[in-house]
């Protein structure tokens, strides 16, 4: 096991041996310490994140984790994602039962990370592999979030030029992709740029956002990105895009709606930037993600994947559609109408 990358989002560990779990614990621990989250629930942070090394280890084929922290509701967490591709669980429901075994063990494994979790989700397809969500908060769980997404870097670089924002400006919820252009630490510090220019922008619709982003990045190489706003009660998303990044409204049914982006790169020249309203309805998600991640992906291949939560949504769509020669970055965000 090594850390493969380590970005301002979390620290990504490739997990080959059984002497991961004491590696990731470690760094779970020190984590836990950093927000100030308190010795039991640092305890039971270490459990977790030894029981989900020790299942990638036992049950999983290219098994990795992501331990980053989370801020929700003005209180830090910690949140690990562990993803395999194979050989998957026909029943994760039941598997995650004390009890339960598929390898002649105790099968505690899963059970015991429940119980310990704050908030716990999961997916997995047989064949595909699996994705297991977790959230140690201090005290009470935040409120599950209307948008997750991960960022992945390019094998080799340990600093991604991909990124994502999530706010809320006077009731807007908005999202942010940004692929800042090229590689490594330019890239990086171009999407830098992007987010904090996103969580400092004026609350107003996307093509007001992506101008000011746009208007605040001059001094950097530049990103492709887009922003939406989700307005669920009205039935409606906004959308405003410019350069290589994708976004897709994945309705009730698994229908895929794309969304437009036009020619541009943020913070050079004077792009056009023009908005565009979708239909968004109950059950409606939103896919963003940037030109790291394959767009064939179907809903149709993944039974059921729609009704969890976009955290685990955005992380089976990463494993399964990014690429390792490019950054990548998938962000789902759902209708809570």
């Amino acid at each position: 096991m090594n850390a493969d990358a380590v970005t301002d989002s979390g620290i990504w560990f490739r997990v080959e041996a059984s002497s991961a779990a004491s590696a990731v614990r470690r760094a779970a621990e020190r984590l836990g310490a950093q927000v100030e989250m308190g010795a039991v629930r640092i305890a039971d942070l270490a459990i977790v994140a030894a029981e989900l090394t020790s299942n990638l280890v036992k049950h999983a084929d290219d098994g990795v984790l992501l331990l980053r922290p989370v801020r929700r509701a003005g209180q830090a967490g910690v949140e690990l994602i562990a993803i395999d591709s194979g050989p998957g669980m026909a029943d994760l429901t039941v598997s995650s039962q004390d009890g339960h075994s598929t390898t002649g063990t105790l099968g505690i494994g899963l059970g015991a990370i429940v119980r310990q979790a704050s908030w716990f989700d999961g997916y997995s397809l047989p064949g595909k592999g699996t994705v297991l969500a977790v959230q140690i908060w201090p005290v009470e769980p935040a409120r599950p979030s209307w948008a997750g997404a991960l960022t992945r870097p390019l094998t080799g670089e340990t600093v991604s030029g991909d990124g994502y924002g999530v706010r809320v400006a006077e009731g807007r919820h908005q999202v942010l992709v940004s692929d800042g252009l090229g590689h490594g630490p330019l890239a990086g510090a171009a999407t830098d740029a992007a987010l904090a220019a996103f969580r400092d922008a004026p609350a107003g619709p996307p093509a007001a956002v992506v101008g000011h982003l746009h208007r605040s990045m001059s001094h950097t190489r530049g990103a492709a990105l887009a922003v939406a706003e989700l307005a669920p009660e009205a039935g409606v998303l906004r959308y405003a895009g410019l350069g290589n990044i994708s976004g897709v409204v994945v309705e009730g049914g698994g229908q895929r709606r794309g969304l437009v982006s036009l020619p541009g790169i943020a913070g050079h020249q004077r792009p056009t930037i023009r908005e565009y309203d979708y239909p968004f309805g109950p059950g409606a998600r939103l896919v963003m993600h940037s030109d790291g991640v394959v767009d064939r992906w179907r809903m149709a291949d993944y039974p059921g994947l729609a009704e969890r939560s976009p955290l685990v949504m955005a992380a089976t769509l990463l494993r399964d559609a990014a690429v390792r020669r490019d950054d990548a970055c998938v962000l789902v965000a759902r209708s809570w109408a």
